[in-house]
């Protein structure tokens, strides 16, 4: 995961997704006054300059709301502990932790050493602006019913029992890299405000607008977790990889998934292909991320947008 954050950089915002709350294509009439898109911090040291140091906390990565850091802990560290829950250690002292999209402004991690004594290390998470639209005029989107509600009870279950499972997966060492390159028509934590003031809620992932039958690739090495065998009410055909330490992907709207559940996989392989399966106005990958229970941004551990070949 060598390049973790990027320089800033400028990106149209023209919504395909249609799951509810995501970013959909603005209609003529509606108002909209975007927030300026952040300013990224710049590249942070690769883990491979991260040596264990007595007694230090070594981190690689920017503390942020939606990001990843890979921190190394003190020499002699047996267990460590993120905001009281304990999370795993590698073998080499390194770890990770990643920040929710409304994380809070302070964390805090401990490690404990071999005997016994603690070391705790106060975190401080930089706040980040999001694209926010003001769509006053509009009323907000409803969900179908009754289908979806009859439907998505199991979907969910499914989706939880995937990110329960663990895995021997390593990718979450790797520098990522984009699954496919192209027009990235919606941003992660882009939110949109309707009538009366109702917020829907904000995009989970990056949205990558590219034809049906555009190959994906994994961002990373990891273990399948999920490969819906049925589109999704909302997800259409759904692809989910542990990329491990807590570290996983969803890809979204496929249109082809081309992996089955346990198979281990590496970066750049394909894995499937672009569609517009389940609720999706136009054809593109929507590339979601989670660290345990926090949503984070993959345009932070992919870095910019390469040119589309």
């Amino acid at each position: 995961m060598g390049r973790l954050f990027s320089g800033s950089i400028f990106i149209a915002l023209l919504g395909t997704c249609t799951i509810p709350g995501m970013i959909q294509p603005r209609p003529a009439a509606a108002s909209a006054t975007p927030t300026p898109a952040l300013a990224l911090p710049a590249p942070a040291p690769k883990p491979t300059d991260l040596k264990p140091v007595p007694g230090r906390f070594l981190f690689q990565g920017q503390m942020i709301q939606g990001g990843v850091v890979i921190g190394t802990a003190p020499k002699g560290t047996t267990m460590l502990t993120f905001n009281g829950a304990s999370i795993p250690l590698a073998s080499d002292g390194r770890f990770v932790i990643g920040f929710d999209r409304d994380a809070g402004p302070a964390a805090s991690l401990t490690g404990t050493l071999g005997d016994g004594s603690q070391i705790t290390q106060p975190l401080t998470v930089a706040k980040r602006s999001w694209d926010i639209s003001q769509l006053t005029t509009l009323p907000k989107y409803p969900v179908p019913q009754p289908e979806f509600e009859k439907r998505r009870p199991a979907e969910l279950a499914q989706i939880g029992a995937a990110r329960g499972m663990q895995t021997d997966a390593q990718g979450w060492s790797q520098p990522f890299m984009w699954p496919v390159t192209g027009r990235i028509s919606t941003l992660f934590g882009s939110q949109r405000i309707y009538q009366n003031g109702e917020a829907g809620a904000y995009h989970s992932g990056v949205d990558v607008a590219r034809p049906v039958g555009t190959v994906v690739l994994a961002p990373a090495d990891g273990v399948v977790i999920l490969a819906a065998s049925e589109p999704f009410t909302l997800e259409g055909y759904l692809l989910m990889v542990d990329h491990g330490m807590g570290l996983n992907s969803a890809f979204m709207h496929l249109s082809r998934i081309d992996v089955k559940v346990g198979q281990h996989i590496r970066r750049g392989q394909p894995i499937g292909l672009v569609g517009m399966t389940g609720r999706a106005t136009g054809p593109h990958l929507h590339w979601g991320m989670k660290w345990r229970d926090a949503r984070v941004d993959p345009l932070l551990l992919a870095g910019p947008m390469p040119v589309a070949d």
